[in-house]
């Protein structure tokens, strides 16, 4: 296995600190991992892209990156951060989105991505997820924050469980 494929892997497996049911990978914030030659041996270059502008696990995350392809041998490790395109939560993968209702959350649906002006709405920005718990399409929003900023509190009208629900960007 090349050098590169070796630091595609580790750097794959790295979970996200806040979601630990996903990785980085399945979370669609690795955006890349290079390796170039460097007086070292290899240095790795890995691009990440925040959730949202100010997202407080970007830290960790560049941390649990740096320590994981140390811990693999490679002594010379660069994040960063990239911003264009934005994330969307469009990107999380297949795998990650069953990982979510595997675990109780509500993924999101496909994100909205106009083409022009975004309109102003002071009603609700989505149509109520179902529940993960149940499948009932009869839930309703009781906070549009929950433990992140990335997610919303909402509760079954049916089952009357509450659940947190992945937010779509």
């Amino acid at each position: 296995m090349s050098g590169r494929d070796r630091a595609i892997e580790v750097a794959g497996q790295v979970r996200d600190p806040e979601m630990p049911m996903l990785t980085l990978a399945d979370l669609g914030v690795l955006r890349g991992v290079e390796v170039r030659p460097d007086d070292d041996g290899e240095a790795v270059i890995v691009s990440i892209t925040p959730t949202y502008t100010g997202c407080p696990a970007m830290a960790t995350m560049r941390d649990d990156l740096v320590h994981r392809l140390n811990d693999a041998g490679f002594a010379r490790v660069e994040v960063r951060v990239v911003l264009d395109p934005p994330w969307s939560s469009d990107w999380i993968s297949e795998r990650g989105r069953a990982a979510l209702r595997e675990a109780g959350l509500s993924p999101p649906g496909p994100a909205a991505h106009p083409a022009g002006p975004v309109m102003l709405t002071l009603g609700p920005p989505r149509p109520a997820p179902p529940c993960p718990r149940c499948g009932s399409a009869a839930t309703r929003l009781t906070s549009e924050f929950g433990a992140t900023a990335c997610k919303a509190l909402y509760r079954c009208t049916d089952c009357l469980e509450p659940f947190e629900h992945v937010k779509e960007i």
